[in-house]
């Protein structure tokens, strides 16, 4: 099992150090040099070359890789005199549009992205299975139509329209519940409960769908296998068969696509906090491109593939713990 996790953990270093490459070559893919989008129109030689001073990119490109990878580690400091602006450990950049360090950019916004997606994973993976296992084990029921009609109506809806509906009838119409917020957990866990409960319910119901359907059909599929029958046959309880043998059969591709969806959803849920006026990591992204805030796009981008590589290993050794037959592989 060691081996199994140090080669999954090495790979995954590969990984982050391609992206790291492409990402930084992300900073000099724009028509224009990112000194003059920073600096402005009216910019004279002198200033530009001031502020390439000051981002450090009047070096040579692996000089630059280096000092971008040194600062994530032991931080670096950017201009000198009094334009001398100091990055502490882990440095992902300085956004002189913020006049901050984009860490502290990523520390205050990505709080509000994790709280998002979390509880919603929690509803939409608890939801999503539980309706796809007693469907498929009430196969042909008025449960089971009942339950595919909604999972397709829930498939079918976008997250802007069915956001903006929820929106309308439980916080304008009927004020049952509050208008979307974030408070940090540690200040006050109900209030961080009561302002995320809203967001929560939107993707909670809407990804809920996807997993209801593919746990169902997953079930079933487990339920006609070989060892199944045999477990009935030796006169196991029904709870006994489909809970510790089918469930944890038909549950194995469920995890992949779990795994996935929690990663891509950490590197930004832009669409969900713009319509709850949340600031989280998707809205500081999509603010940085329409600002050529660089050095935060370079970092959200960074931070995105992070979660995703994170998200592919954890998968990996849950892949290895619930099928051993992984780990023989």
């Amino acid at each position: 099992m060691l081996r199994f996790v140090v080669r999954r953990l090495l790979v995954a270093a590969l990984t982050l150090v391609v992206i790291s490459l492409v990402t930084f070559g992300l900073f000099f893919a724009v028509p224009s040099s990112p000194a003059k989008v920073m600096c402005g129109k009216n910019c004279t030689a002198e200033d530009i070359a001031q502020v390439e001073r000051r981002l450090g990119i009047d070096q040579p490109l692996p000089r630059q890789y280096a000092d971008f990878v040194g600062g994530v580690f032991a931080g670096r400091t950017y201009g000198e005199g009094d334009f001398r602006q100091d990055c502490p450990a882990p440095c992902l950049g300085y956004s002189f549009r913020n006049n901050q360090p984009v860490t502290e950019i990523v520390a205050q916004r990505a709080p509000v992205t994790f709280s998002i997606v979390l509880g919603g994973a929690v509803l939409w993976l608890g939801l999503g299975i539980s309706l796809g296992m007693v469907s498929a084990l009430r196969r042909g029921t008025a449960f089971d139509r009942a339950a595919i009609g909604v999972t397709l109506a829930g498939a079918s809806m976008q997250i802007y329209f069915f956001g903006l509906i929820l929106l309308y009838l439980l916080v304008y119409s009927t004020g049952l519940l509050p208008f979307p917020s974030y408070t940090p957990l540690t200040e006050s866990p109900a209030r961080w409960a009561a302002g995320l409960l809203l967001p929560w319910m939107t993707l909670g119901f809407l990804n809920s769908a996807l997993y209801a359907r593919l746990s169902r059909a997953q079930m079933l599929e487990t339920l006609s296998e070989d060892f199944i029958r045999t477990a009935r046959a030796k006169g196991l309880p029904a709870r006994q068969v489909h809970t510790r043998h089918a469930l944890r059969a038909a549950i194995t591709p469920i995890v992949t696509i779990a795994g996935l969806d929690i990663g891509t959803s950490l590197g930004g849920t832009f669409i969900t906090e713009t319509i709850f006026g949340l600031q989280g990591l998707g809205k500081a992204t999509v603010e940085a491109v329409q600002f050529l805030n660089l050095p935060v796009v370079m970092a959200t981008v960074l931070l995105a593939a992070v979660f995703i590589v994170v998200a592919n290993i954890v998968v990996d050794v849950l892949y290895a713990v619930i099928d051993p037959r992984v780990r023989l592989g």
